[in-house]
């Protein structure tokens, strides 16, 4: 069985959002035409405590963009974004994400950012979302979403060291690109075995 992973497709990453991804709108009707033609979707929401440790104002002096070392590694330092219970956090209005089947928060923990839908950065704590796909039959995964460089990447990874097949639509999908982020994990993704179409 196949599952469409919808990946943080929020108002703070689209254009006027507290850290738009360049473009990340126009994916939205792509997005949703996927969705109609899946027969099972899961979406994944960016889901940050206020305060929360990734966050350049929790650290005094720092700018956004930084890179810090936390005690589970390099941590990239990011504006304020995807605060529970903002507007920001929301789904884009023209995301058609009623059909989802589950949708799974991540970033919640205080301490510990979370770019992969299937663990935190520590690349330890899982979220939950492995065995819910396992446990329901799921052994291929279509992913699209915010941003292509950070999260749809570092899911797609860890999904295929979890043993699924991965397929990222790249149509479907728009980067960040820090510091050349984006050739470097499109590279990583194609080396792990992700098609990227």
């Amino acid at each position: 069985m196949e599952a469409l992973v919808v990946i943080d497709v929020q108002n703070d990453f689209c254009p006027g959002g507290a850290l738009a991804v360049a473009g990340g709108d126009e994916i939205v009707p792509v997005v949703n035409r996927l969705i109609q033609s899946f027969d099972h979707v899961v979406l994944t929401q960016d889901w940050h405590p206020a305060g929360h440790s990734s966050f350049a104002s929790s650290h005094k002096g720092r700018e956004p963009f930084e890179t810090i070392a936390m005690p589970y590694g390099p941590q990239t330092l990011w504006p304020d974004h995807c605060v529970q219970g903002t507007a920001g956090a929301l789904f884009h209005p023209d995301l058609a994400w009623t059909k989802a089947e589950l949708v799974i928060r991540k970033g919640f923990r205080k301490g510990i950012d979370s770019y992969s839908a299937f663990y935190e950065n520590d690349h330890t704590t899982p979220t939950g979302l492995g065995g819910y796909l396992r446990e329901r039959g799921f052994s291929k995964l279509t992913m699209v979403g915010l941003a292509t460089d950070f999260c749809v990447a570092f899911s797609a990874l860890d999904a295929r060291r979890l043993g699924f097949d991965v397929t990222v639509r790249l149509d479907a999908c728009r980067a960040i690109d820090l510091g050349g982020s984006l050739a470097a994990m499109t590279d990583r993704m194609r080396e792990a075995g992700v098609k990227l179409v």
